[in-house]
């Protein structure tokens, strides 16, 4: 239900023809003129006449949007946006020129002065959903939200254009996603901050007694992380070189996903599929990460999973992590990285037969799978033990690892329980992140990838709506 500003306004004739653009007779009779034209146009079909539609409606759209934004405006009660403080030494006659997606506007707002904040506010703004910064409407902010997220906001002002047909240049598409990347930031903040507390995790509960099915079941969390590319230093290289200091360049960006073990299928081809899960991903730092993920698994249903599982590579961070934030949760490390050291050891031992070194690994790889590791270990030793030099320190090295991950290495329970054998869904994630992130010639600041990696994982969340409540469909027609 739509709720009003302060008492309803019944909707009459005279009302909503205060909405109507002037001579809209005119405009409509202009734009089926068009169409009718390209009805008749041998060399054009049903796509020029969606062209016709979307270019000329425009103005029509434009024209009733305006007069609806200064009658919102106009109804806006004179409350500072931030304190909700009355607002004083009222002045109207403000203009600003608003963007839209059917082109800019012209409103005219009233301003005051709030005590509290000892600011001028404009309560038309907030109302309007405009940003203090810039004046870009909530649909704009969408549309470089998503497309900035998504590719170098130089292709997205082309694209935008050419499917929107709307002209937004590419720095105020830029500067919109950033800004709507750290109001993201600050949701995901307090969302997270809610799950901290006796009541947020109370109220997830009860949510998901409503979602979760009666039988007890295991919670997945795979992690993994991957290197970004940002400008430190930029423009001081050469000084610091000649000091003996090499710029900083990569930094690593990390990431998890969680979610419950019945929601893992196949598809009709066989391919693993995940019906429903959570994601983080974050450039602030592993302590970032751990709060993050633990939000994000409170929210799949940490609280109420009967067993967590954590799958991951051999990186000591992730260990410890889970050690902190998850404990009692069992571990795995991913079978793809383990098969890689005995692989190492198998090109060591044949390093130009392929084939003589596949006939060797190959049984290895079938006893780890049978839950038999310490069978690998021992064998692993007992060659160790027959060779010198470089190839027997290669083969300690991997049986220092396998040691390591010793009981990790549970894959045949695995098979058993139909539980992954490795973090391959969230690999794949990171791979998905990377293509916008690693663009041939892209270099980053924290401030600017941090943002758009919370915008991308609030549109995976399924959380756009909190962002753009309007994306929502609120009238729910």
């Amino acid at each position: 239900m739509t709720t009003t500003l302060a008492v309803a306004h019944e909707s009459t004739p005279s009302t909503l023809r205060a909405l109507l653009p002037a001579r809209p007779e005119a405009l409509l009779l202009g734009l089926a003129r068009r169409v009718h034209d390209s009805v008749w146009a041998a060399d054009q079909n049903l796509g020029h006449l969606e062209e016709e539609l979307l270019r000329g409606g425009h103005e029509v759209f434009r024209q009733m949007l305006e007069k609806a934004a200064q009658q919102k405006a106009d109804a806006a009660p004179p409350l500072c946006p931030q304190c909700q403080n009355q607002l004083r030494r009222l002045t109207g006659g403000h203009g600003t020129t608003i963007q839209t997606r059917f082109g800019p506007i012209r409103v005219q707002r009233v301003r005051g002065y709030c005590r509290r904040c000892r600011k001028w506010r404009f309560a038309a703004d907030a109302m309007l959903g405009l940003p203090e910064s810039g004046t870009q409407s909530p649909a704009v902010q969408e549309i470089a939200a998503l497309t900035v997220s998504k590719m170098p906001a130089t292709e997205a002002e082309q694209v935008v254009e050419r499917l929107a047909g709307v002209k937004i240049s590419a720095a105020t598409l830029g500067r919109a996603a950033r800004q709507q990347g750290q109001r993201a930031q600050q949701q995901r903040e307090a969302l997270d901050q809610k799950m901290s507390t006796p009541e947020g995790r109370a109220q997830q509960d009860r949510d998901l007694q409503l979602q979760l099915p009666l039988e007890p079941f295991t919670l997945v969390i795979e992690l993994d992380a991957w290197n970004i590319r940002e400008r430190d230093d930029w423009g001081h290289s050469a000084a610091l070189r000649a000091q003996g200091q090499e710029p900083s360049r990569w930094h690593w960006a990390y990431g998890g996903t969680c979610f419950r073990l019945n929601q893992r299928t196949q598809s009709a081809g066989g391919r693993p599929l995940i019906l429903s899960r959570g994601y983080v991903m974050t450039r602030g730092g592993v302590e970032a990460l751990k709060e993050q993920l633990w939000a994000e698994a409170m929210r799949r249903g940490l609280g109420r999973a009967n067993e967590v599982l954590i799958v991951a590579d051999g990186a000591v961070w992730i260990w410890k992590l889970a050690g902190d934030r998850f404990p009692g949760a069992r571990q795995r490390v991913d079978f793809y990285h383990v098969s890689q050291h005995l692989w190492a050891v198998a090109h060591t031992l044949h390093p130009q037969e392929e084939a003589a070194a596949r006939a060797w690994v190959e049984p290895l790889l079938a006893t780890l799978k049978a839950d038999e590791s310490c069978e690998v270990i021992t064998e692993l030793e007992q060659l160790q033990a027959r060779l010198e030099g470089a190839s027997a320190a290669v083969v300690q090295k991997e049986v220092n690892y396998l040691q390591s991950h010793r009981e990790r290495m549970d894959y045949g329970t695995a098979k058993e329980k139909g539980e992954p054998l490795g973090s391959g869904a969230m690999e794949s994630t990171c791979r998905q992140y990377q293509v916008r992130f690693k663009r041939t010639g892209q270099y980053w600041s924290q401030t600017g990838d941090e943002a758009l990696l919370c915008l991308e994982t609030f549109r995976r969340n399924g959380r756009w709506h909190q962002l753009f409540p309007h994306s929502a469909n609120p009238s729910g027609n």
